[in-house]
Order: C-alpha cells, then sequence, then structure tokens
C-alpha cells in the first residue's frame, strides 16, 4: 500500500506546500496554511470513484451524436444555457445573497416533472416547503435532502436514481476525507470534484447554487469555476424587480446570450420582450430621458437614460451614476464641455439606468450625451426617437456593432427615428425599414437634430 501524503494548503487561494509557513506567497495572507492528507488516485475512476481503465479511442471514431437536452420548461433560463441542460453537465449559478438563486432553482426542479434531488444545506425542509407554497408549484416527484456530507449524499444519489440534482449550496458540502471546515479552499474543489465525476459517469446534471464574495467574484478557489461545465451570473438589484442571467463561461452554448427575469410574489417570471418593460414607463414631456438602442450579448434591449444636470450647491460638483461607468460618464462630461461648449464643470450631474441593470456597451453613449444635454437646457428628447453610437474623445459618433438588430428591435417597438453612426450605414439596406434614419458623425450634429 502506498504511503499517504501530506502538504500544507492555503485555506485562501489554494496554493500548496511542502511545509507549514507563516506567509502564503501567493495571496499574501498569514496563518492560513492547514496540514491536509493527499489521496492518490487511478487517472481515471469508474463509476462513484471505482478504479478503472481509460481506453485510448480515435477521434475520427468518436460517436459525436448531439445529446437530448433536458427541457427546463423555462424559456429565458433554457436561453442562457444553450437550450437546456446538458445530460452529465455541472452548472453554477452565483448571485449576490436574497437575489433569487434558490427561488430559480426551486422553481426548475418543481416544474420539470423529472425526478428531482434538491439538496439543502442551508434551508429545512420546513422551509423549502414554504417558499414552494408560496411559488405555487407543487411536484410528487421533488424530493428534498437537508445533508451537507458528500458521501451521504452520493449514497443517496444512488439509492434514488434522479434525473436532476440540485445543490444549495456547494459552500455547505464537505467531505469526510478533508479535516478542514467546510466552505474552505480544499472541501469547495474537492465536492466539486467528485460531484463533476459523479454526473460524468451516470449522466445526471447538477445544478451547483455558489457563495459570492464582497467584490462579486464567486467564492471559493478560482478551480471551482474551470471544474464545472457553465458557470452563470445572477445579477439585479435586490431593490429592483428585474434580474438578469447570463454566462461567464458555456461549454454547450454561447456565452453572448442572457435571460430576463421578473421578481414578483409567485416567483421569478420570465419576461420575453424586456424592452417594452425597460420603456414603457417613459415619460413624453419631461427633460432629461432619452432612449438606448442597445445590446446584451446578442440580444436587442431598448433602455431609458435619465439624468439631471442641476447648479452645484457645495464647491465641487457631484457626479454619480447608477447602472453605469462613472469614470465613463466623466469622459462623456469633458467631451461635451470640450467640443460641444456645454459648461458643466460647475454642474452637479446624476445618471440612472431604468430598471436597476447595470450596462456596459458602449453604444450607450450617444443616448446618455442625449440625456445630459435635454436637462441641461431643460427641453425633452422626442418620446419616439432612439439612438446607438459611441462618443469619442474628439467629440465624434464611433460606429456600434449589430447595428441592424438595434434598428429591427427599435422598429418592432414603434419608434419613428432612430441615430446612428454614418460609418454603420454601410452596407445597410435601407429600405427594409420604415423608420428615419438619422447618420451623425459628432455630437455637435446630435444637440442640432434634437433641439435645434
Amino acid at each position: 500500500m502506498a504511503k499517504s501524503k501530506t502538504a500544507y494548503v492555503c485555506q485562501n487561494c489554494g496554493a500548496e506546500s511542502p511545509k507549514w509557513i507563516g506567509r502564503c506567497y501567493s495571496c499574501g495572507e498569514w496563518n492560513t496554511f492547514v496540514e491536509q492528507i493527499i489521496h492518490k488516485e487511478s487517472p481515471r475512476s469508474g463509476k462513484f470513484g471505482s478504479s478503472g481503465t481509460a481506453v485510448v479511442e480515435k477521434l475520427l471514431e468518436i460517436q459525436s451524436d448531439d445529446l437530448k437536452r433536458l427541457d427546463l420548461h423555462n424559456g429565458e433560463f433554457n436561453r442562457v444555457l444553450g437550450g437546456g441542460l446538458v445530460p452529465g453537465s455541472v452548472v453554477l449559478i452565483g448571485g449576490e445573497p436574497g437575489i433569487g438563486k434558490s427561488t430559480l432553482a426551486l422553481q426548475v426542479a418543481m416544474t420539470i416533472e423529472r425526478k428531482t434531488l434538491y439538496v439543502s444545506g442551508e434551508e429545512s425542509p420546513q422551509q423549502i416547503r414554504m417558499r414552494a407554497d408560496r411559488l405555487g408549484i407543487l411536484n410528487d416527484q421533488l424530493m428534498v435532502l437537508p445533508e451537507t456530507s458528500l458521501q451521504a449524499i452520493l449514497n443517496q444519489v444512488k439509492n434514488i436514481d434522479p434525473d436532476l440534482i440540485v445543490i444549495d449550496s456547494i459552500q455547505t458540502l464537505y467531505s469526510s476525507d478533508l479535516e478542514s471546515t467546510p466552505g474552505s479552499v480544499s472541501q469547495v474543489r474537492e465536492c466539486a470534484a467528485q460531484l463533476l465525476r459523479m454526473a460524468k459517469e451516470t449522466g445526471i446534471p447538477v445544478i451547483l447554487i455558489g457563495h459570492i464574495t464582497k467584490e462579486g467574484s464567486l467564492a471559493g478557489p478560482k478551480v471551482l469555476e474551470h471544474i464545472v461545465d457553465t458557470v452563470l451570473q445572477f445579477e439585479g438589484d435586490t431593490h429592483h424587480m428585474y434580474r438578469i442571467l447570463r454566462a461567464s463561461k458555456n461549454r454547450f452554448g454561447s456565452t453572448s446570450e442572457l435571460g430576463v427575469f421578473e421578481m414578483q410574489n409567485r416567483g421569478l417570471i420570465e419576461i420575453a420582450n424586456p424592452s417594452e418593460l425597460l420603456i414603457n414607463q417613459q415619460p413624453a414631456d419631461l427633460s432629461g430621458s432619452a432612449i438606448a438602442a442597445n445590446m446584451e450579448g446578442i440580444r436587442p434591449l431598448m433602455i431609458e437614460v435619465q439624468a439631471l444636470v442641476s447648479s452645484a450647491v457645495y464647491g465641487t460638483p457631484q457626479r454619480t451614476s447608477t447602472g453605469f461607468d462613472l469614470r465613463r460618464l466623466s469622459m462623456l462630461l469633458a467631451v461635451l464641455e470640450k467640443r460641444a461648449n456645454f459648461k458643466l464643470a460647475s454642474k452637479d450631474v446624476f445618471i440612472n439606468i431604468a430598471g436597476g441593470i447595470r450596462v456596459d456597451d458602449p453604444a450607450i453613449d450617444l443616448a446618455v450625451v442625449a440625456a445630459v444635454l435635454s436637462s441641461t437646457i431643460d427641453i425633452p428628447v422626442e418620446s419616439q426617437s432612439c439612438m446607438a453610437g459611441e462618443v469619442g474623445l474628439s467629440g465624434e459618433i464611433r460606429p456600434v456593432n449589430r447595428i441592424e438588430q438595434r434598428m429591427m428591435e427599435a422598429e418592432k417597438l414603434g419608434f419613428r427615428r432612430i441615430f446612428i453612426p454614418t460609418f454603420n450605414k454601410k452596407g445597410i439596406d435601407l429600405n427594409r425599414f420604415s423608420m428615419q434614419i438619422v447618420e451623425i458623425n459628432r455630437i455637435q450634429e446630435l444637440a442640432k437634430y434634437l433641439f435645434g
């Protein structure tokens, strides 16, 4: 029998050392090294960890038939995954506390009408039943297991043989092979690796719910994101009703898709056309509001940008932004003052993206500039106009991607005029669109078209 080997592992970043050291050489934290036993395993394990022998195959002889995906009966979730859950895949969902991760997982588990094992390490079965009653969906094929021991969970999986496993959450699980506490780097890594091995050997898809750090990244070692097949981020403000589900990694689909949900009393309701909800409350006669033809991944969204410009009460003017990069806002205000001769150095400027959504698409620059100009001169922007364009440091309007998709979405929602960069006109069949298409080169032209 081979002699067991021990090593010291940093509980913060997962770095290993042959001896104990006070300060981690990788992350710089103090007193984080804990001695652990390193188990040697065969290069390939059989079912549930039993030893086996790997087989060498020619690539051309390997069957590449498309696997039949598991329909989750949730259009937005299916869209982000690429069409549903792939058998044997492991999906990791992360997000802020209270954002709706457990609610989304429970809704999926109750609506797919398949034998599902819901493993809860944070809530009691009574709490889960209360949430299910509130959601108004009950399924006799959903089984709840309040357990944190990985070995006990794997034994139940062998006995029950479910079609789907939900783990809430991966940070609460622990393996008896390790002496560290649940949630540590080594426990998270070991539990995720064993669940992945089980999923690949049995073909049972697994949904893992993960915690995040105060910086917004997924808690635990970075190798956790490398182990799983799909990493989903659940975003949104808990004080707003809209939630966005986007993929940062997907081995079975695109990472450009995103799903939009609305949080209601009966759970997360999928929104098939979020543009209508994001702009349906736009005031028609108030200044400081503009509509941007935005792209989230490959999905067009019409988003309302609100701006308020007022005289600075204190010596230093304020620059406040909600849902938009503050440094980008400062750059746009400097361009307006330098290129368009708008004196904003002594003004307070506040920007808000309606609906609590955070936008990173540079094409929203034009709408931000229009909203700021509208609030400065107190003249409303025409409610049937929208815009898409990136503003450069010289005041030029730079081209943006997927302009035709933006224009088609705007026309579908009834907009009569859209402002686009001149360069984007090349290669577009303008006869396909009935709305007015205004080409602009500089921000001075935007002010002229909007306010005369």
